[in-house]
């Protein structure tokens, strides 16, 4: 897949802002291609709708800390195009294609990518998690300055955060991606790696039929 990406070079030129990097992987809501767990339940339409929804949702929490903490916020998405997505979110942010590889290998891009940019710390979330506020974001910062690695534990088994400060390509690295032994392996990584780590909460992913009372009770916006 071809990469395709805006910059604001107000964002480039301003370190303060670049010191705080949060990126949100999300898809572009085509129906059929994305919450396809949800399918069965919603339907096609329905589950598209879905991921529109806990996007934005997502979105307007990350601008309420970006708002509070000059946190620069990007996007690397999956699908659609450059022009959706700005069509779709708006031309205020930096967005970026997800490109090729499983999970863990389009997160390494990403972490190398904010890294070469001079982001001094660099968070990871996904959509999936409607519990993600920024009073959790602003946590997962603040503990980045004393630790390497932050992690917001999910109930599945994997994270819907991950937080660091330097390149650790190890972490993304024989990851057995989508199952429940993603947060044990990251951390056992870790420890071998003798690298310091703070878990948040424990939050309950939006991704079985199931689960979607969780986002019906969420906070509103």
């Amino acid at each position: 897949m071809k990469f395709i990406a805006t910059w604001d070079a107000d964002l480039l030129n301003n370190s303060k802002i670049n010191q705080r990097h949060l990126i949100i992987f999300t898809r572009y809501p085509e129906p059929g291609n994305t919450k396809t767990r949800l399918i069965p339940a919603l339907g096609a339409q329905g589950a598209a709708n879905l991921q529109r929804q806990m996007t934005e949702y997502t979105l307007a929490q990350a601008k309420k800390l970006s708002n509070i903490n000059s946190t620069c916020i990007e996007i690397r998405f999956a699908g659609g195009s450059l022009e959706l997505m700005q069509a779709w979110l708006g031309n205020d942010l930096i967005y970026q294609s997800q490109g090729e590889g499983d999970l863990g290998q389009r997160m390494e891009r990403s972490l190398l990518s904010a890294l070469q940019k001079k982001a001094q710390q660099v968070i990871f979330i996904g959509i999936d998690c409607p519990g993600v506020n920024p009073e959790i974001l602003t946590a997962a910062f603040e503990n980045l300055t004393i630790h390497d690695l932050v992690v917001g534990p999910a109930t599945d088994g994997g994270y819907y955060l991950i937080g660091l400060k330097k390149y650790i390509p190890e972490l993304f690295a024989n990851i057995n991606w989508g199952t429940a032994a993603v947060l044990q392996e990251t951390i056992s990584i870790a420890q071998k790696l003798s690298l310091s780590s703070m878990q948040l909460q424990t939050l309950t992913d939006v991704d079985r039929p199931e689960d979607l009372s969780i986002w019906q009770s969420r906070s509103t916006v």
